[in-house]
């Protein structure tokens, strides 16, 4: 099946900031924290989350339109990309389109259009920075000082150990690194009934109390697409991995190359291919494949 076909359920992430009752509140919250304001009046927000989000473009983002901002989140529980400025401006271009309507871009008058910013929320397993800005410019090939196109995405490393302010000044983000933190936990503790023992223990440690006590079900059933989620791209980026390997094997054969034979073996080492076959795969000896 193609994976542009694939759906997804919401994150937690997502339900907790834009989709529950109590989602504006929380999404303001942490809007605060960011930008140092103290606005309350949620009817003020108006959530212009894309609908029908390409798979593997965006699947736990959250956007608002605030203050004359769009505010665009997202959640990583594993790897940064290097290539969400890419994405997040295929992002805004949607999101733009959505707002206005293609005649009044033709218009003579200029348009006004709210100032875009976007957050990316890091709470992976790795080690990774307290704040980290990427930028689109760095992946353009020819470089300037003064790039006629750029975006920049701000990278919010929100782990406890790290002590971010944006975890002391807003409640529910602190609280919900505490849910993620013990998700994992009791995940690899009891992969059978984890996810329930971390819901309650949450509960019990009023971790999200409400919100977990209104919508335990709701959340496991988030909790599982998740992580089916996680692990169909992990399948996908080894099957990725797998076909360039068996490129670079056809290549070369086809060239009778060496070299091409000894990057071959290093890439299946990398992907943890047994020896013998690598050995069968690039007819290469033990001794040569154990030197790489």
């Amino acid at each position: 099946m193609s994976t542009a076909n694939r759906k997804y359920k919401d994150s937690v992430f997502v339900d907790l900031f834009a989709e529950d009752e109590k989602a504006k509140e929380n999404f303001l919250s942490l809007y605060n924290a960011l930008h140092g304001t103290s606005l309350t009046a949620t009817e003020d927000l108006k959530n212009i989350r894309l609908d029908q989000v390409l798979y593997m473009t965006f699947y736990n983002d959250v956007s608002y339109l605030v203050d004359n901002k769009i505010i665009v989140l997202a959640e990583h529980q594993s790897t940064i990309n290097p290539n969400m400025p890419l994405r997040c401006l295929e992002y805004i271009s949607r999101l733009y389109e959505t707002i206005f309507e293609s005649k009044e871009k033709y218009s003579r008058k200029l348009l006004h259009i709210p100032t875009p910013e976007f957050y990316v929320f890091y709470n992976g397993e790795e080690a990774y920075p307290s704040d980290t800005i990427l930028k689109l410019s760095d992946a353009f090939i020819e470089k300037s000082s003064l790039p006629n196109l750029e975006l920049t995405v701000k990278i919010i490393n929100v782990n406890r150990q790290n002590r971010h302010p944006v975890l002391e000044n807003c409640k529910t983000m602190y609280e919900y690194t505490v849910f993620v933190e013990t998700v994992r936990r009791w995940k690899k503790a009891d992969s059978q009934n984890g996810f329930q023992k971390a819901i309650e223990e949450c509960i019990a440690n009023d971790i999200l109390r409400d919100y977990l006590k209104r919508k335990t079900k709701e959340v496991i059933n988030m909790l599982i697409a998740e992580y089916d989620y996680d692990t169909d791209i992990a399948v996908q980026r080894q099957e990725s991995l797998m076909i360039g390997i068996q490129q670079g094997i056809e290549q070369g054969i086809k060239r009778g190359s060496y070299q091409t034979k000894l990057e071959t073996a290093k890439l299946m080492k990398q992907a943890n291919c047994e020896l013998d076959f690598i050995m069968q795969m690039t007819r290469l000896s033990k001794e040569e494949i154990e030197k790489l």
